[in-house]
């Protein structure tokens, strides 16, 4: 049950890397994409954010599945520009990073259920994993803030003077 918790953590920094660096420094990326990517992942260090620092109440649930909800559509935001922009391997990757955002909104959901001590029933087998868990949630939240910190720096001050020189 942990690897099926995990995995589409996995999955996605496995899909973000190829599209990162391989699509994004094969082509360069416009203003809009380097204003619009980091508030895809800080979107998603939101999200993250709740279970890691907040309990589970059905306040806090409905405002994590709201801002959720939000993320995954704001994820999609540049799909109409990115046709015109991206090869077809690209858009076929972000489809595929579309199809694994909201898993991992879920699976974040299901391990915050674990960390409150009140899994839902076919979880209970990830109860004495709960410390790795939220260990794994912060980890995976940290590096989000860093994959964010590195778009906004990397591709505002660094890669603009490359493409000048």
């Amino acid at each position: 049950m942990i690897a099926f918790l995990t995995l589409p953590f996995m999955l996605q920094s496995l899909l973000i890397a190829i599209d990162e660096w391989y699509f994004h420094c094969k082509r360069g990326l416009p203003l809009w994409e380097r204003i619009g990517h980091p508030l895809d992942t800080l979107s998603l260090i939101i999200c993250l954010s709740i279970p890691i620092f907040l309990p589970l109440s059905k306040g806090n649930f409905i405002l994590y599945l709201c801002l959720s909800v939000l993320s995954c559509l704001l994820v999609t935001k540049d799909e109409f520009v990115h046709k015109h922009h991206c090869p077809a391997a690209e858009n076929w990757l972000h489809a595929l990073l579309f199809l694994n955002h909201p898993l991992l909104l879920t699976s974040a959901g299901l391990i915050w259920s674990v960390l409150s001590g009140s899994p839902l029933i076919f979880l209970v087998d990830c109860l004495p994993h709960a410390s790795f868990l939220y260990l794994f949630l912060a980890i995976q939240c940290g590096l989000a803030i860093a994959f964010m910190l590195y778009q906004i720096i990397y591709w505002n001050f660094i890669w603009p003077k490359k493409a000048h020189t």
